[in-house]
């Protein structure tokens, strides 16, 4: 029997949508993944089977593509959004808890593993929302092995287009130095500029090596008193 023939109560997808995933069995969650099944067998059935060809649930999470295709009825199709949903999984349960940054530390810290060990200099772009938290980690540019661009105006559409309320940038020097070029500190100051025309709160501008980090000083506020002398 076809599974759309089923009583409507007893299909998967219904079931699903009507107590959440929890209640289905395996093979239940697996048809849904494969969409339909083949000549003989429903979508259950094909997903029992294929469940069976790999030993239990952890060997068909491990499985390569090609093992499922020895299935019969399972094409590179099935084979491929079953192989794509189960590395879904993986990354999400890799994923590091989100980092919030609160001071230029945090900022170095968490572009560090973008930066470090690259021949060519790159510029990163952190996203956070109004509390620091990182919603987006990009690479801005790319460039050289002492300089790259650093587009403005993409830069501050990037951190619009995600979402975000705050941005920190930070970019490496393969060389070693820390010491900020004439082109950095430009950079920091339009930024600056950029983010309070729209709205944004700009965080920090940080350089990182292998070993260190530094902060780029930031322009002094536009409003700030102005005194000669001591």
């Amino acid at each position: 029997m076809r599974v759309k023939d089923l009583p409507v109560a007893d299909q998967p997808r219904e079931r699903l949508l009507a107590s959440g995933p929890a209640v289905l069995a395996d093979r239940e969650l697996l048809a849904l993944l494969l969409g339909s099944g083949s000549k003989g067998a429903n979508a259950v059935e094909l997903a029992s089977r294929l469940i069976a060809h790999c030993g239990d649930l952890g060997e068909l999470a491990r499985a390569e593509p090609h093992r499922l295709l020895a299935v019969p009825g399972v094409g590179p199709a099935k084979a491929a959004r079953v192989a794509a949903a189960f590395q879904l999984v993986r990354r999400a349960q890799a994923e590091p808890e989100r980092t919030r940054i609160t001071c230029s530390g945090d900022l170095a810290a968490a572009a560090a593993p973008l930066l470090h060990g690259q021949a060519r200099e790159r510029l990163v772009v952190l996203v956070c929302d109004a509390r620091g938290n990182v919603l987006r980690r990009t690479l801005a540019s790319e460039g050289g092995s002492d300089h790259t661009p650093a587009p403005v105006r993409d830069i501050i559409a990037t951190v619009l287009v995600s979402g975000g309320a705050a941005f920190g940038l930070a970019h490496n020097h393969p060389s070693g130095s820390l010491e900020p070029s004439r082109a950095d500190l430009e950079v920091t100051a339009r930024l600056h500029e950029a983010a309070e025309t729209v709205g944004l709160r700009f965080l920090d501008h940080v350089i990182v090596t292998d070993t260190r980090w530094r902060r780029i000083p930031s322009p002094p506020a536009k409003n700030a008193s102005q005194h000669d002398g001591p």
